[in-house]
């Protein structure tokens, strides 16, 4: 299964129509937040380890709306999706992207 058609609604919302005809949508907030990468991957694995009273400090750009700036296919298995807080190290697999997010009918 492969995509037929990527749609960016409103810059952070991803809508994909895959060859079996099935339409999903996903938040980039979803997306960031599920990015398979290796530093994101410990970061949440780090996460549950934290105090629960430290602060996060942020960045200005994550103060912002996260919105999908680029989305480069890697292959014929991938796409590299940067995101406007400036984070593009994740390589989401056709599989992965397919699970994620809601099934439109």
């Amino acid at each position: 299964m492969h995509p037929t058609q990527l749609e960016l609604l409103g810059g952070n919302q991803l809508r994909i129509q895959w060859s079996n005809g099935e339409q999903r949508e996903c938040s980039a907030r979803a997306l960031r937040e599920s990015c398979p990468c290796a530093t994101c991957r410990e970061k949440r694995q780090n996460k549950s380890k934290e105090p629960a009273a430290v602060l996060p400090i942020l960045s200005p750009a994550e103060t912002l709306p996260l919105t999908i700036s680029a989305m480069n296919p890697i292959g014929n298995y991938a796409y590299c999706i940067e995101f406007s807080d400036g984070h593009n190290a994740g390589i989401y697999s056709l599989e992965f992207l397919h699970s994620l997010g809601n099934s439109i009918d």
